[in-house]
Parts: C-alpha cells; structure tokens; sequence
C-alpha cells in the first residue's frame, strides 16, 4: 500500500501546516468535505458576512432615538447570499485547485474522501465518488478533521426538511417564519442574523436561559433582550416535527404544557460533535475522553506515536483561533521534535457576534469563587461613558474579576457594542501577566472611544 512521510486529515487549520519546510517530505491530504474546513465555508467567515449585513438592516430600527428617522426599503437575499459565497466558495475551490495542481505541490497527494484508521498510522480512504477504497501509511499523522453541527433524536426529524448551520445560510428565498432550536452562539447569531432581514423569529431552548456558558449577568442581560425580539421559549422541547401542508408543525413541552408551533423553516442549533466516529478512532489506537474528543497532551500528541491532532477534534475550544494556535505547534513539533512547543490554552477568549455582542476571556465570578478565590468585581455600563452616550446604548457593560491583593486578573465579560474588538487589551494584558493597576494607569486610554468602558472598570477594582 502507498506510505508517506505525512498525512494530513482535513483542510481547515491543517492545511497551514505545510509551509516550504515540508517540500522534501512526501504528504497526502485527505478532506471528506470541502477544502478550507468549517471556518472558511459554514462558520466563522460567512456568519461574519451575514451578521454585519444583518447589523446594517437593524439600524434604522433604531435610528429614531439618534434623531434621524430611517427606512429599511427592501432585502435582496438572493444578492446577500450570492455576495457571500461568490466571494467564499472560490477560495475554497482555489485552496483545493494549488494543493492539487500548483507546481509547488508536486510531493502532495489529495484525496476527496473519508479517512478511517485501520490500526496505528494506517488510514483507508473512501473517495467522495464512489471509486474503490484505498488504504495509505505513514510516518506520522496529523488529525485535523474537525467536527459537525449535532442533530438531536426527535421524533419524525428524519422525514421532513430541516437545517443545520452547514445549509441554512444557502437557502434559496427568505422564509416568513424560523424557529430554531439552541441557546447558544450558533443559535442566537443565526437568530439575529434572520430576525434582522425580517423574518419573524422563534427560539426554542431547553434551559431558562440563552448563552449559559456565559457569566451569569452577561447571560441574563442577553436573555433579557432576547426576549424583546424574538419569540422566546424557554425550558421548553421539541417532542416532535411533522410535515402540515408546505409547513412544519413542532409538538413542544413547555412550562406552560404542550403548545405546537407552526414554522416555515427549522433550524437546529444546539451543538457541535467531533468527527472521531467517522475517522474510527479507537482502530488507530487513538484515545478519546468522554466527550469524543481526541486525547491530547501540551504539545498536540496523541496517545499514539507519530499521530498530531488539533482543533475541533481535540480541542475543547471550537474556535478557529485556537486551531490556529495549535496548527503552529503541530508544526514546530513535527519540524523539531528535538526542542517541541507546548501550545499555550491558559486564556482562550471567544465571542458571540450576536446582538448585543458578546465577548469573553477567564474565569467567570462564579468559577472564581468556587475555586475559594478572594476576588474584587467591577462592572462598568456603557451608558456611563462618552461614546456610550453617543450610541444611547442602555445594556451594555464590562464585568472583570480580580484577585485581592496580587491585581490578578482572572476574566473578563462584555456585553455591548463592539465586544470582541473592546475586550482585547484585556486579554494581551492576562497573556503578558499585567496586574489590573499596570493595565489601567500604564498606559493611555483614547477619549472618548469604547475602550473607555474597560479602564473605568479597572479603576473600580479593589
């Protein structure tokens, strides 16, 4: 059977691994789906794409409080649709073409197909179009297969039309109505992203609250205004879907007891699962933890010699900054196993591009005190500095944790305008070791711009 030096599953983050140092080894690719992962075709970059257009439709909602009155005159969803993907799908479709094509991929073979282990570094491959399977070595592997959208057991889901965050976002004219089912991020950015194109939404979620992950206020506050815009069902279930007409009619459990909802479409959103079950995992000797994840240790190694992994298939982080951070790893490691790099998982923020937005890194106020932690609390509303009185904006604040006496900073929680971009002084200061008087009176802060939000949050703490 073929061997080689390295193989390669998926081409999300993985794909960034081969660098020119690579060229005198002899690699092949396997990608059951389409190249560039999920990041690039069905997460990160085209939810992005769809939610600043969705913001850009909500403003004249609100724009009468600035004085200016607005009109939302008409959505062309096929063109928003075609804008996004007629800029995405290409980069796929040209990521695939160099790596299979391009002269300076001559030592690397590409395979369209499913890899499953058959024992340790040995994969066989079914190809995408039914050829025969083909089994490959090698000398080390890298896992980076990623993970899909989980679709729970309903009754009589498996005979009628619905959608996961991989085909909603391609659909082929708006519906008037959505239900989707989740509470979490994928849930309440597609929410926004609908609800703000004008399609009347509902969101159905199993617990009393949305963003549950989240510090407790931020996912209150988030649920609070959630609720002002959607149709909100809280700890309530689907107990079942069927087809009525050119309509879907979901059974559901609630507080209030059964009720049935009739949708136009059904989104379900309530979580993502690692790809180990395909790849068959346990035949490659690979190890996985009560989530399905692959087991790895600080520097991306398997429990098998020779096998690398990283991202949604290890990690439990489904960020794409942190596949990132670990495909910089793998590759130093497997260049250099002389002198290997332990990837650095003591910080991850993350986000929710929702509306509000949402932005978060370290421990929550309850996390903190659980762990027996003396900690001193800030909070600090938007409505209390300058460009907070620009936007009128009521909700947001910055919540921070510290630890007494040290000025440790153990986390950081934004609900508000421009979350993700505000909350990133706090995050280069917890990754470099600032204390919370250094960040705050070390440096400058713009006035009047939103960061403003943070520094008035540091000088509270004790």
């Amino acid at each position: 059977m073929p061997h080689v030096d390295l193989l390669l599953i998926g081409t999300g983050s993985g794909n960034s691994i081969l660098s020119e140092e690579f060229r005198d080894r002899s690699v092949a690719i396997v990608e059951r789906g389409t190249f560039g992962g999920t990041c690039l075709n069905v997460g990160c970059i085209p939810t992005k794409m769809f939610v600043h257009t969705a913001d850009v439709a909500a403003t004249p909602a609100s724009s009468s409080r600035l004085g200016v009155d607005e009109t939302l005159d008409q959505v062309r969803w096929p063109d928003i649709r075609d804008r996004i993907f007629g800029r995405i799908d290409p980069i796929a479709s040209g990521g695939r073409d160099y790596r299979t094509t391009h002269p300076d991929n001559a030592h690397v073979t590409v395979y369209e197909g499913t890899a499953r282990f058959t024992a340790e570094r040995q994969v066989q491959i079914e190809p995408n179009d039914g050829g025969p399977s083909l089994s490959l070595t090698a000398d080390q592997v890298v896992v980076a297969a990623g993970g899909r959208p989980y679709v729970p057991e309903i009754p009589g889901l498996a005979d009628v039309r619905f959608h996961t965050s991989d085909s909603i976002m391609r659909l082929e004219e708006l519906p008037r109505h959505l239900t989707v089912v989740g509470g979490g991020y994928v849930a309440t950015e597609l929410a926004h992203v609908f609800s703000s194109l004008g399609v009347a939404v509902t969101v159905i979620n199993r617990s009393g609250a949305l963003l549950r992950g989240e510090d407790e206020e931020v996912s209150a506050r988030f649920t609070e205004l959630a609720d002002q815009k959607w149709d909100l069902r809280l700890n309530t279930t689907v107990r079942r879907v069927d087809q009525h007409g050119g309509a879907l009619r979901l059974e559901l459990a609630g507080p209030e007891g059964d009720s049935t909802l009739e949708t136009g479409e059904l989104l379900l959103a309530v979580g993502r699962v690692p790809n180990t079950d395909l790849l068959d995992a346990p035949a490659g000797g690979l190890a996985m933890n009560p989530a399905g994840l692959l087991v790895v240790d600080e520097y991306q190694r398997t429990t098998v010699d020779g096998v690398w992994a990283l991202g949604d298939i290890c990690s439990p982080w489904a960020l794409k900054h942190v596949a990132n951070h670990e495909a910089r790893i793998v590759q130093h490691n497997v260049l250099h196993p002389e002198s290997p790099r332990a990837a650095d998982h003591r910080y991850v923020p993350h986000a929710v591009f929702s509306s509000p937005q949402v932005a978060s890194v370290g421990m929550t106020e309850k996390h903190a005190l659980a762990q027996g932690i003396e900690i001193s609390v800030a909070r600090q509303a938007y409505a209390d500095i300058a460009y907070g009185w620009a936007m009128e904006d009521t909700t947001g604040f910055a919540k921070l944790v510290a630890e007494k006496g040290t000025g440790r900073l153990l986390g950081a929680h934004i609900i508000g305008p421009q979350a993700p971009t505000v909350i990133q002084p706090l995050i280069q200061a917890m990754s470099f070791e600032q204390d919370v008087r250094e960040i705050a009176r070390g440096q400058y802060w713009i006035h009047p711009a939103m960061p403003e939000v943070v520094e008035n949050a540091l000088l509270q703490l004790d």
